[in-house]
C-alpha cells in the first residue's frame, strides 16, 4: 500500500463525478458559501461554467496552482481543468465521458499521496453508465483502493451520534453469505479498529458486531453462520485487545440501549445497517473509506440526473463530507496519530 506524505493544510479535493448529474450543482452551490477550507474542483472548467449559467449562480473560476495563496471566497471556485470528452445535457448521462469521470478521481487522488491535499471529496458517480462504457467499475471504494495499492478497504457511513461499517458492500444478498469468512471479517474488524484510534482519536474503540441471520442464527436454528464464522473470529479479536459486542441480532443492534457506549456498528451486508443510518437523516450522512493511506469521504446520494440543473439538489450532504474530510485531516495531523 503507497504512504501518503504530510498533506497540505486544509487543501481539499472535489471531484464533480457524473457531468450530467448533480455534483456541479452541489459544488457550485456551496462555492456561494464561506467554508473554513480551500475546495479545489477537480473538473471541467466549461461543465461548472455551463452549470452555474443555469443554475442562475455568480461563479469566478480561478486555475488552481499548488504555490497558490488561496483562501476562502463566497462566488469564487479554484479548479484544476479536467477536459470532457463530448458535451453534457444535464439529466442525461453519456458514456463517452466516463473516462473524464475516473480521470478526476485519479488525479485528487494523485494530488493526496503526493501530500498536495489534505483529502478527497467525491460527488457521485454513476456506475451504470461507467460499465456501459466499458470499465469495470464497483463503485468509489474500490477504485480509489486500487489507486492507493490497498487490498482491503472498508466502507462506514455516519453521521454526527452513528457509525455503520460494512463487512460486504456492493454484492447481491444471494451471494452475501459466501463472503463472509473469517479472514475477511478480522480484517473489517481490524481496519475500523485502527482508523478510529488513528483518525477519530478514539483511544478504546468499543464495536458492535451484527449477526448475519435473523436473531443472529436463533442458537443455528435460522443459520450457522454466527457460530461457525462470526463467533470464533470475535473470540480471536477479543483475545487481540479490541473490544467488541455481539455478535448481536441485527434488528435490535440499533436501538438505544444496545448503541450505548458504542463507537461503530459493524453490519454484514449493505442493507442491514444503511437503512438505518440512513433513516436518521439522509442528506447528513457522509461515507468514509477505511484503510486507505489517504483521507476520503463522499456524499450518501446518487448522481440525481432528473434534479440536474434545476436548482433543487441540497449540497448538505456534499457539506458534510467536507467537514468530516477537515475533522479527520486535523486529527492524523495531530501528534501521536500517524497515517495509515
Amino acid at each position: 500500500m503507497q504512504q501518503a506524505p504530510q498533506s497540505n493544510g486544509n487543501r481539499i479535493a472535489v471531484t464533480a463525478g457524473e457531468p450530467a448529474g448533480i455534483g456541479a450543482d452541489i459544488i457550485l452551490r456551496l462555492a456561494q458559501e464561506r467554508i473554513n477550507a480551500d475546495i479545489i474542483a477537480l473538473a471541467s472548467p466549461d461543465l461548472l461554467n455551463d452549470r452555474a449559467a443555469q443554475l442562475g449562480l455568480p461563479i469566478e473560476l480561478v486555475e488552481f496552482s499548488p504555490e497558490s495563496a488561496l483562501g476562502p471566497a463566497p462566488g469564487r471556485l479554484y479548479f484544476i481543468e479536467h477536459p470532457l470528452s463530448a458535451p453534457v445535457e444535464a439529466g442525461r448521462a453519456n458514456p463517452d465521458n466516463a473516462g473524464y469521470v475516473l480521470d478526476c478521481i485519479k488525479s485528487a487522488v494523485d494530488g493526496c499521496l503526493s501530500g498536495q491535499f489534505a483529502a478527497v471529496v467525491t460527488a457521485p458517480v454513476n456506475k451504470a453508465v461507467l460499465n456501459d462504457a466499458g470499465y469495470a467499475f464497483s463503485g468509489h471504494t474500490e477504485f480509489i483502493a486500487a489507486l492507493c495499492q490497498c487490498p482491503r478497504p472498508v466502507m462506514m457511513l455516519a453521521n454526527e451520534t452513528l457509525r455503520v461499517a460494512l463487512v460486504t458492500t456492493h454484492l447481491p444478498l444471494a451471494q452475501v453469505p459466501a463472503a463472509i469468512t473469517g479472514e475477511k471479517l478480522e480484517g473489517v474488524i481490524k481496519t475500523v479498529h485502527q482508523e478510529l484510534q488513528e483518525k477519530f482519536g478514539i483511544n478504546d474503540p468499543q464495536l458492535l458486531v451484527c449477526g448475519l441471520n435473523p436473531h443472529a442464527g436463533e442458537q443455528a436454528y435460522l443459520g450457522r453462520e454466527e457460530i461457525e464464522i462470526i463467533h470464533p473470529a470475535m473470540e480471536k479479536l477479543r483475545r487481540a485487545g479490541i473490544a467488541l459486542t455481539g455478535p448481536c441480532p441485527a434488528d435490535t443492534a440499533f436501538t438505544p440501549s444496545s448503541l450505548k457506549g458504542i463507537d461503530a456498528v459493524i453490519a454484514m451486508y449493505h442493507d442491514q445497517g444503511l437503512p438505518v443510518l440512513k433513516a436518521q437523516g439522509f442528506g447528513e450522512i457522509v461515507n468514509i473509506t477505511l484503510g486507505l493511506p489517504i483521507i476520503r469521504t463522499s456524499v450518501d446520494h446518487g448522481s440525481a440526473l432528473a434534479l440536474a440543473g434545476t436548482g433543487a439538489a441540497n449540497p448538505g450532504s456534499l457539506l458534510a463530507a467536507i467537514n468530516q474530510a477537515m475533522r479527520l485531516a486535523d486529527t492524523a495531523a495531530q501528534p501521536g496519530h500517524s497515517s495509515t
